[in-house]
């Protein structure tokens, strides 16, 4: 084993524990443990919400909020269950509660602006390579996709970006959203062919 990395592990005894394992020493007061939770997961949640609000500042003040309730509620977490799972359905929740407000406060959309559809077998996430004879950047690409994800209903969007952008099981998902295993896929499948549409344009979607 490289000595850099026995040299990590002896300065953060942390570094080699599950999400539980850590979270199970922050309920019991360490300090330590929540710091390593804050590091592992800030940039995830950070992305996820800004995603959902398009709206960077808003996004850290909503993610704090996020560490701040795992650490008031860290003595009822039981770690028979996924941290993951417990802090993804915090952070959504909160994001939920964002847009409510904002829909509240000014009507630019709605939770529930399209009805459920079901149906399909299941496509991949849109293969986001650039045409050939197109000269998009690692960047282009990114703001295209993010740009498209805002453009498709809340209910889609969280259930996809769950998923594909996040990597969590449609078990997951479905618990975070608290949604049945059935409308989980519905909804993710019929995310991928939204992003697919607005994509075409832009990016090299191969058929399946």
């Amino acid at each position: 084993m490289p000595i850099e990395s026995l040299r990590l592990k002896k300065l953060d005894p942390l570094a080699e524990l599950t999400d539980e394992d850590v979270m199970e020493r922050c309920a019991e007061g360490s300090e330590a443990a929540f710091r390593t939770l804050v590091q592992r997961y800030r940039s995830r949640i950070m992305n996820l919400v800004c995603r959902f609000i398009n709206d960077r500042d808003r996004a850290e003040e909503i993610a704090q909020e996020v560490f701040l309730r795992v650490f008031r509620n860290r003595e009822r977490y039981r770690k028979s269950g996924k941290f993951s799972t417990w802090i993804f359905t915090i952070a959504v929740n909160l994001t939920k509660n964002e847009i409510r407000s904002r829909v509240r406060h000014r009507g630019t959309y709605s939770l529930d602006a399209m009805e459920e559809e079901s149906g399909g077998q299941g496509l991949p996430f849109p293969d986001l390579r650039p045409l050939p004879d197109q000269n998009l950047n690692a960047r282009e690409i990114q703001s295209k996709v993010a740009e498209a994800l805002r453009k498709i209903p809340p209910r889609y969007r969280e259930a996809v970006m769950l998923r594909d952008v996040e990597g969590l099981s449609y078990e997951e998902v479905g618990e975070i959203l608290r949604i049945p295993g059935g409308t989980v896929r519905s909804r993710i499948n019929r995310a991928r062919l939204m992003l697919k549409e607005r994509l075409k344009p832009y990016l090299k979607l191969e058929d399946v």
